[in-house]
């Protein structure tokens, strides 16, 4: 019985933390896009962020997208038996890709507006 107790604990914490992950996550793709228009944040071919003006907290955003970035491309690497820095450069280059105009990417070492 007392296992049953903690399982139903676990389930009921876990049911309670997924959609508070999510509500971070949206908040942070929120804050992302702020500081993409912004110009304080830019793509890289890397398949990672970088700050281009630290001011406000771009650095802390780039630092939560990166490690969730970081996260994905180990997962996707080790799932398709693949080094991780071939993933990060696709990535990199589909983030490029994806840019909107007005937004900067690192392009041969230089932020430039897409």
């Amino acid at each position: 019985m007392k296992r049953f107790v903690q399982l139903g604990a676990l389930i009921l914490v876990l049911c309670l933390a997924v959609p508070a992950l999510s509500m971070e996550l949206d908040e942070a793709k929120s804050r992302l896009d702020a500081a993409k228009q912004q110009g304080l944040v830019g793509e890289t071919p890397t398949g990672y962020l970088e700050v281009v003006r630290a001011e406000g907290n771009a650095q802390g955003i780039v630092d939560a997208i990166n490690k969730a970035r970081r996260d994905e491309y180990a997962r996707i690497a080790e799932k398709y038996d693949i080094p991780v820095t071939q993933v990060e450069t696709v990535a990199g280059q589909k983030a490029l890709n994806k840019t909107p105009p007005g937004q900067l990417i690192l392009v041969d070492g230089e932020w430039v507006k897409k």
